[in-house]
């Protein structure tokens, strides 16, 4: 028997579109300690399971993980991304797709850094090696464009985090000039709040829109989506976040703070969207007008 979903499969021209940090499996974890990845395996399977995003963008996953999730997913699931060391080795941000739904046309991986083309590469004062996963999909329902993107940002540095949304903001904008028609859609842990100017470099332009405020309709409150298996509090830190181009319809949203007996499957929650292209005739194609914050934020 499967788990109820918070959304679930989604029919054309609708896509699923979910951002999930798994927490990277620790070699010692202390017996009992929530963060032990025996234990919490089998519940991220059972939101996937239930869940069937048509798009999911993965952090902090390890090769075993990785394994564990296309097992969850099924057979019709297909990945993309490498390590984060120049080996290709160590923890990694995987595109997950509906391979029966999208066709995978070409996919890279850059570092971020100011030479993104050198694996493994930093400059922007980040210790840990931080990573982009770029994805471009043929929609075999729809025939329509989608530019997927997953990443996760700095956990300690504040500079590499503003320099990573620059960079990807960029990526973004070039792509939206050359094309305006794709479907451009962006994951991610970006370890910053809302209120923060990381988040601000990344909307301010409008080139990326937050699909939490653009959304026509929120499925749940707005829950913190860092918890570190904590309770859950509404109006809480959302640092992970689903971003949209300007040419994206964003029909509904939630944060999925689902708990088995009490236990969650990660420190984070995943955050889950549908979205769908807007219209290509007429002037006024974008999305519905921004929602402005919770109150509680």
């Amino acid at each position: 028997m499967t788990d109820a979903a918070l959304i679930g499969s989604v029919a054309p021209p609708d896509l699923h579109v979910m951002t999930y940090n798994i927490r990277r499996r620790l070699p010692h974890v202390m017996p009992g300690s929530p963060d032990r990845w025996s234990a919490r395996r089998p519940l991220v399977r059972r939101i996937l399971a239930a869940e069937q995003p048509t798009i999911l963008g993965l952090q902090e996953a390890l090769a075993d993980q990785v394994d564990d999730v296309a097992h969850a997913l099924g057979p019709r699931y297909r990945w993309i991304g490498n390590g984060r060391n120049p080996s290709g080795r160590g923890e990694r941000c995987p595109i997950f797709y509906d391979a029966e739904r999208l066709e995978l046309r070409q996919w890279r991986q850059l570092a971020l850094s100011s030479t993104p083309e050198v694996a493994g590469s930093r400059s922007w004062g980040n210790l840990v090696r931080r990573v982009v996963v770029e994805a471009e999909f043929s929609d075999r329902a729809t025939g329509a464009r989608v530019l997927a993107s997953n990443t996760h940002l700095d956990h300690l540095s504040t500079r590499s985090r503003l320099e990573s949304a620059r960079y990807l903001v960029a990526r973004a904008t070039a792509a939206s000039t050359a094309d305006p028609r794709p479907t451009i859609v962006v994951t991610g842990d970006v370890n910053a709040e809302v209120d923060s100017a990381v988040y601000r470099r990344f909307t301010e332009s409008g080139v990326l829109r937050d699909t939490w405020v653009t959304a026509s309709e929120r499925l749940t409150p707005q829950w913190g989506t860092f918890s570190n298996y904590r309770r859950l509090r509404r109006g809480g830190k959302r640092i992970d976040l689903i971003l949209v181009g300007p040419r994206v319809v964003v029909e509904r949203t939630g944060i999925n703070a689902v708990r088995f007996d009490g236990a969650a499957a990660s420190d984070h929650e995943p955050v889950q969207a549908v979205i769908r292209a807007a219209p290509a005739a007429g002037p006024d194609t974008g999305a519905p007008e921004a929602r402005p914050e919770a109150a509680s934020r």
